[in-house]
């Protein structure tokens, strides 16, 4: 492990989204292999998207550059939640990990607003 501890390791929506990210390549390892470069990979891009725009967030000044970059979480987790969907609907995935992911993402959704709201009142307590 690298020694020097970036802040964006401690925040607890990345290790959710970095657990995240190992559900889905866990899941898409089952995909029939013609979804090895349709859906499977749709979504393993998708999902590192998550925790890769939170930490790069975590390095910008601007609060409204590190609001960009949690959007940008926020789309792909809403991408992944999509995909997750239409896997189940494909018979890729059953009930109990549409279930576990699902769980997993509305956390990280609540944490990713949360972040989201504090930043918007810097924002406008600014006036940036």
């Amino acid at each position: 492990m690298i020694e020097f501890d970036f802040s964006y390791r401690k925040l607890n929506v990345y290790q959710l989204s970095k657990q995240l990210v190992k559900d889905i390549y866990s899941i898409v390892e089952s995909f029939p292999k013609t979804e090895v470069f349709g859906l499977g990979d749709q979504m393993r891009r998708a999902v590192i998207s998550v925790p890769s725009n939170i930490a790069e967030g975590t390095s910008k000044v601007s609060p409204k550059e590190q609001f960009h970059f949690l959007e940008i979480a926020y789309g792909s987790l809403m991408e992944i939640m999509c995909q997750l969907e239409i896997s189940f609907d494909l018979g890729y995935i059953n009930q109990d990990q549409l279930q576990q992911s699902g769980e997993k993402i509305v956390m990280i959704y609540k944490m990713l607003s949360s972040m989201q709201s504090a930043l918007k009142s810097r924002i406008q307590g600014n006036h940036l």
